[in-house]
């Protein structure tokens, strides 16, 4: 069983594993729209920098709390049934999945504004960090702890 928020070893659980804890559910029937939000490295920065990699770390407990609140506090919204925020740390190359937010609810119309509030609050206030390996435009390589 996983746990529904949280971060994760990149690698430890899949989007199957999530989809699966929520399909199980005793309240399943109540669902009628799953949304997801799949978070991937990507291979250029603001600065137009090429990214060769990305190292995540968070602080595991103070995340997990974070996560877990910020979850907590969405399933309260109308036709909510489940909540998931799963954010992997380790080494990632480009395209790699970084991030899962699954919203599941009654009817679209209360997935989406639900989705998207999961997805700015846990970049706001979940202490997770981002190094980014890069190459800038000249060709130098580089690397730097990236602040949203």
């Amino acid at each position: 069983m996983i746990r529904h928020c949280g971060v994760h070893k990149k690698g430890s659980i899949s989007i199957q594993d999530i989809l699966e804890s929520v399909r199980v559910r005793k309240d399943f029937h109540k669902v009628g729209a799953i949304n997801m939000f799949i978070g991937v490295v990507r291979g250029e920065t603001l600065k137009e920098e090429r990214v060769k990699g990305l190292e995540v770390q968070a602080y595991d407990k103070k995340a997990d709390d974070v996560l877990k609140n910020i979850c907590s506090e969405l399933k309260t919204r109308e036709s909510i049934v489940d909540v998931q925020i799963h954010h992997f740390t380790g080494e990632f190359k480009l395209g790699e999945d970084l991030v899962y937010v699954l919203v599941a609810g009654g009817h679209r119309n209360n997935v989406f504004p639900v989705l998207e509030e999961a997805v700015e609050r846990y970049k706001k206030e979940a202490p997770i960090f981002k190094k980014e390996r890069v190459t800038d435009k000249k060709g130098a390589a580089k690397s730097y702890w990236v602040s949203e």
